[in-house]
């Protein structure tokens, strides 16, 4: 058996006797020689190549081969049935006598062997065919091996279209999987999940400004494709507490009660209070139209000077809106010229609510990237932060978890700090990242669990009043609810006017 190709002179019975642990096989790339460490035993977990291919070709110096393989009986560490089709890619580069020989891992999935391998890689893909449920915007997998909190999954539907998921549960060898995509068309006989062994990340340039992405970060635009300048995990890094400075200097609007009466520092939160029926979007398109970081005033030889930054930058992010909302927001941008400083997420209210999740969280992340790493002064805008609420409280519905005020889960409070402490200042970093989140209040209730626990973890509100707006005042904001807690440590001398706070108290 095996006397052409890879296996010549390594001879395996074809009926065999399984194996309890995974085979370890020994490659050497040039003499396409596959040994089996374990032939004395059983030949139960061999590899068998179907192709047969000349090894002058297979490891030439400018080839990526590829090769099918098989395992012809069943491993117990395996969970699935056998024969289990499994890919291998072998690509050979140059060899080069200042770059020592390296040890390889052939990673199976839920298995991992050992190969040695002189300027090669042996990488197998395992899939799993074991959904046994689907509930809403969830997948349920059984006889998972070594699955991880937060690991992304790649789901193959029987028509070959591919999906992206997040595991969110974990119980012994059963997974609970969030699809972004949706769950439409997912079954238990031709659908395959595969466990990549990492987390979300999304790629993050500096020229994703003047873009237009979905809620997954993909460009919708009709531009080109992204050249990431890295990849970076959505939720984000932890941040000493001790590394943060103090938000100062302002960043104005263009509208006067908020400039004047509330002033928003940089590296504040601030969300703005609304409800059905306010012109809450007009009111975040002109602030994206007009705002900006204010002049400075700056010593040189005892004399003042006016001093302006202009490393300003808008990351928008809109969650469940329709698609009048959404043209707006595209319309208004392109026609007043500040595209080409605003980076704009687009989650539409007919995309999979599970897509709402991530959407702020891909938005944060490049804000991050653009603040941190290009220093840019960053204003995110997140609009609306009541869709978001609505869709988590539907994921922890389809998990039937113990539900907490009006439905909501009791983790909602996290689940919100997470997004919004992701602004302020980082001590060494000429950046910052400014958050004004946009909440619907239902029914007008600012009791409401969204806002309510909002304001306990930002540092004010915009209040938004149904009563100016049936007087036809515009913008309706009433400044008595209003506050901006930072407001001392954004005005005054040499960042505003000396008079600011007297103004402010006066008005």
């Amino acid at each position: 058996m095996h006397d052409k190709g890879p296996f010549r002179g390594h001879g395996h019975a074809q009926a065999a006797q399984p194996v309890t642990t995974p085979t370890n096989v020994i490659i050497n790339p040039r003499t396409c020689e596959i040994k089996c460490t374990h032939c004395h035993v059983s030949a139960s977990a061999a590899i068998a190549i179907t192709d047969a291919l000349d090894p002058a070709h297979l490891f030439n110096e400018l080839s990526s081969p590829y090769i099918r393989a098989q395992f012809y009986s069943f491993i117990p560490s395996l969970i699935a049935p056998l024969p289990l089709s499994l890919s291998l890619s072998l690509s050979h580069s140059q060899r080069s006598q200042e770059r020592p020989k390296k040890e390889k891992k052939l990673k199976m999935g839920v298995a991992q062997n050992n190969v040695d391998m002189e300027e090669g890689t042996l990488e197998v893909a395992m899939e799993y065919r074991t959904v046994t449920g689907v509930a809403g915007p969830l997948v349920i997998l059984d006889k998972v091996k070594g699955p991880k909190y937060y690991e992304i999954v790649n789901i193959r539907l029987g028509d070959g279209t591919m999906r992206r998921g997040q595991v969110l549960e974990v119980d012994g060898e059963k997974a609970v999987v969030q699809v972004f995509e949706g769950t439409s068309g997912i079954d238990n006989k031709f659908t395959t999940v595969q466990f990549t062994g990492e987390v979300l990340k999304t790629p993050v340039s500096l020229d994703m400004l003047g873009r237009i992405f979905n809620g997954s970060g993909k460009p919708i635009d009709n531009g080109p494709p992204i050249l990431p300048e890295a990849y970076l995990d959505i939720s984000g890094s932890s941040i000493n507490p001790s590394e943060r400075t103090y938000p100062e200097e302002m960043i104005q609007t263009g509208i006067s009660t908020i400039d004047v009466m509330n002033s928003i520092a940089r590296g504040q939160k601030i969300p703005l209070f609304s409800a059905a029926g306010l012109p809450h979007n007009e009111i975040a398109a002109q602030i994206c139209r007009q705002a900006g970081l204010v002049k400075r005033l700056e010593k040189t030889d005892n004399l003042l000077e006016d001093g302006e930054e202009d490393n300003f930058a808008i990351v928008f992010a809109a969650m469940g809106v329709n698609m009048e909302t959404a043209q707006f927001f595209k319309r208004d941008f392109e026609e007043n010229g500040s595209m080409e400083r605003v980076t704009l997420f687009l989650n539409l209210a007919n995309d999979p609510t599970i897509e709402r999740i991530i959407t702020p969280r891909i938005a944060l992340t490049t804000a991050e990237y653009l603040a941190y790493e290009c220093g840019k002064h960053v204003l995110v805008i997140l609009t609306d932060m009541s869709s978001y609420a609505d869709a988590l409280r539907e994921v922890s519905a389809a998990r039937e978890e113990v539900p907490g005020r009006r439905g909501y889960p009791g983790y909602m409070y996290t689940d919100l700090a997470q997004i919004y402490e992701r602004a302020g200042r980082i001590e060494g970093r000429k950046g910052s990242i400014t958050q004004i989140p946009i909440l619907t209040m239902p029914n007008d209730d600012i009791t409401h669990p969204t806002p309510d626990l909002t304001g306990y973890i930002t540092e004010g509100q915009i209040y938004i009043d149904r009563q100016l707006q049936n007087r036809q005042i515009y913008p309706p904001i009433n400044v008595l609810p209003s506050l901006s807690r930072l407001m001392k440590s954004a005005i005054g001398e040499g960042m505003t006017r000396r008079d600011h706070s007297d103004v402010s108290n006066q008005v």
